[in-house]
């Protein structure tokens, strides 16, 4: 399988016992050193991480434009019955702050912008990204903020989050908890 760097575009071939088995490949330039990592073979339900945003990743009306009022675009989506999702403040000026999600969408933004999961910094935009719950599976998704959205300094647009998957936006850490809920 031949594969190229997203850094330099340096072209390596990975050998197909490398790949085989895998839905994640993930390699280190010999040119740049740059790691990069490739998702193969993906179900249809996860996310991809994708540049420049499509539109099925965009909320309505886009950022800034949304007038105040953060529009639901929870078609589709769920919270899963067995399970609690929390996102946890884990560096930066909020550190400590948590939120268990109660419904399916919850948009992340700066301190006073409207969101429904508001964050002292300054770095984050009003509406900066959004977790997003269908059944099993939690998205997390750029709202065309100013600053990005990052997981492992990578800057992405929509990716898939699992069990203790952190993601930083500004200059603030977030960490992802998926727990069985407790009866």
């Amino acid at each position: 399988m031949q594969v190229a760097c997203d850094q330099c575009g340096t072209k390596f071939n990975l050998s197909d016992d490398k790949v085989a088995g895998h839905t994640r490949v993930q390699f280190k330039c010999s040119k740049c050193g740059k790691v990069t990592i490739l998702q193969l073979n993906k179900p249809p339900e996860t996310t991809q991480s994708v540049s420049p945003l499509p539109d099925f990743a965009r909320a309505p009306g886009g950022g800034s434009s949304l007038g105040g009022t953060i529009v639901s675009t929870s078609s589709g989506l769920s919270l899963p019955a067995d399970k609690v999702i929390t996102v946890s403040v884990i560096a930066g000026a909020a550190k400590g702050f948590a939120h268990t999600l109660a419904k399916p969408r919850a948009v992340i933004g700066r301190k006073g912008g409207g969101a429904d999961i508001e964050v002292d910094d300054q770095e984050i935009s009003r509406w900066h990204c959004a977790i997003e719950v269908k059944a099993d599976v939690v998205k997390l998704r750029d709202l065309d903020s100013t600053n990005g959205t990052y997981i492992e300094d990578e800057r992405v647009r929509a990716a898939e989050l699992q069990h203790l998957s952190e993601f930083r936006i500004g200059s603030t850490v977030m960490l992802v908890t998926i727990t069985p809920k407790q009866e």
